[in-house]
């Protein structure tokens, strides 16, 4: 009898994990294999050694590249941070028709190609753009200036990219706070200020966790806004791997350069996790 109930209690477990195959053969085979091969062919081409790596560490122009794209990776996740907590707060106070209407303000973005903003910003910053006609126009200015091929076009490209990263887990995570414990604040004598550093912001920290680590992730990796915005002299990571691969045929060294990134990336997540936890904040995951 206590098999029969044994069998019958792991029956549908066993169900459940057959619904588990499809996506692990899928992340298997399009992430997974992927990856390794990428790992491999800078370990392995032509022949097993760390040359590969060892000319990137010993290359100034390489880390200056890698220093670059976590530079720009660290100040766009800033960036987006300072306007989407506000941005959020608005939105995640909104009830109704408007809510829908703020979340869809927010979404519009996602409706449209990367590739698409970007050259519409080329539009707008190159030397005879509209925001260079409209301030010669205007009088500010007497020639064009520089907005792109530097790193205000890079800064400005990616930060409308990737804002909606930002402001999707804060408006998730302020909607779940509690009111009354922000209230029970008030009643006990706390004013605004200290209501909010006290409680508002630490009730919201899982969302802060989420959308920093969603941008900077999703930053060190960003492909099209910097080849576009940021040109030859302003290239990150992900510009310089596409140059190897593509011009200079270096597929081991480009393999190794992106595993790199990769290690860096791991790293500092499990450092952003200790942090974020010695802090007394909630991390991603757990």
């Amino acid at each position: 009898m206590s098999a029969y109930r044994s069998n019958r209690a792991w029956t549908p477990v066993r169900g459940y994990l057959l619904f588990l195959v499809p996506p692990v053969l899928f992340l298997a085979v399009f992430f997974l294999w992927p990856l390794g091969t990428v790992i491999y062919r800078g370990f392995f081409e032509p022949s097993f050694g760390f040359e590969h790596y060892d000319k990137i560490l010993n290359s100034s122009a390489h880390i200056n590249v890698l220093l670059y794209t976590f530079e720009v990776a660290t100040s766009v996740t800033i960036i987006c941070l300072i306007i989407s907590y506000p941005l959020a707060y608005v939105i995640s106070r909104a009830q109704g028709s408007l809510l829908h209407f703020c979340f869809a303000l927010v979404l519009v973005p996602f409706w449209t190609s990367v590739v698409i903003r970007t050259y519409a910003w080329i539009a707008l910053f190159q030397r005879r753009g509209m925001i260079n006609d409209l301030l010669i126009d205007l009088g500010f200015i007497e020639k064009p200036i520089r907005l792109m091929y530097n790193n205000l076009g890079v800064h400005v490209g990616m930060v409308q990219v990737l804002l909606p990263f930002m402001v999707l887990p804060l408006i998730s995570a302020m909607r779940n706070i509690d009111q009354t414990k922000l209230r029970a604040a008030e009643v006990l004598g706390a004013n605004p200020i200290r209501v909010f550093w006290h409680v508002y912001l630490p009730l919201s920290m899982p969302g802060v966790s989420a959308g920093v680590l969603l941008v900077f992730i999703t930053a060190l990796g960003f492909y099209v806004t910097p080849a576009l915005l940021g040109g030859d002299r302003n290239a990150m990571v992900a510009v310089l791997i596409e140059q190897h691969i593509t011009r200079t045929l270096n597929w081991p060294l480009a393999s190794a350069l992106a595993t790199v990134l990769l290690i860096l990336s791991v790293l500092l997540y499990i450092l952003y996790q200790r942090l974020v936890r010695r802090a007394g904040g909630m991390g991603v995951i757990g």
